[in-house]
């Protein structure tokens, strides 16, 4: 009987520590963390990039002027009416470009870092997951920062005829040199540092302590992961 209590009270092989974020120890894991973000986020990317041209255009109208400003709709309809549906549409491959890498590192590292402090440090708390997320947003911000440019560069001009992704980047190098196409890199890695922390931390967190709360059959002491 005592035999049989031992057994029915012992948590099931492979769960706790034994299983202690195995999937980072494969790189197809890794490799799908990465795939299936940067895919997710470029799908969102496309359907709201109309959005994201008007709302560049809002940010950069009157620039050094004074003057009534125009609201989204009647700027909509003034870019559809002047430059064609197509105008909606400006910068967007390099917009695609950037948040396929950009989701898919931000998203993709996340794991990977807080795997490497729970080795490092041997706790995963919520400390270590804010860090973690700090750290996968901001560098995945500076690499992606060229293509954020060039996005912008594309939604503020009118003729699409006369420009493209790499003529820009060609105009941008030889015209500004190469460190242009980092400008504003300071606040997008602060900003981005900012919502993958408290995006990803938050998520992860919340998840945790559902599981760790609601799991009636073995319950852990979540005092343990902030003590």
């Amino acid at each position: 009987m005592s035999g049989n209590s031992t057994s029915n009270n012992s948590p099931p092989s492979g769960s706790g520590n034994d299983k202690k974020q195995n999937w980072a120890a494969s790189p197809s894991t890794v490799f799908n963390h990465f795939a299936t973000s940067g895919l997710s986020v470029a799908v969102a990317t496309a359907i709201t990039h109309p959005l994201d041209v008007l709302k560049v255009r809002l940010q950069m109208q009157l620039v050094g002027q004074t003057g009534p400003l125009s609201g989204m709709g009647k700027l909509f309809l003034s870019a559809v009416k002047n430059e064609g549906p197509k105008s909606l549409y400006q910068g967007l491959t390099p917009a695609l470009t950037r948040s396929f890498v950009y989701g898919g590192l931000r998203l993709g590292l996340y794991e990977p870092s807080k795997y490497a402090c729970d080795l490092a440090f041997g706790s995963s708390n919520v400390l270590v997951k804010i860090a973690s997320g700090m750290f996968a947003g901001a560098i995945s911000t500076a690499l992606t920062n060229p293509m954020e440019v060039l996005k912008v560069r594309l939604q503020m001009n009118p003729d699409m005829r006369k420009s493209g992704p790499i003529i820009e980047l060609r105009r941008t190098v030889s015209e500004e040199g190469i460190k242009a196409l980092w400008k504003g890199v300071g606040p997008a890695m602060a900003r981005a540092a900012a919502l993958t922390a408290s995006q990803l931390a938050t998520y992860d967190e919340t998840k945790q302590l559902k599981h760790c709360c609601w799991h009636t059959e073995h319950p852990c002491n979540c005092t343990d992961r902030y003590g």
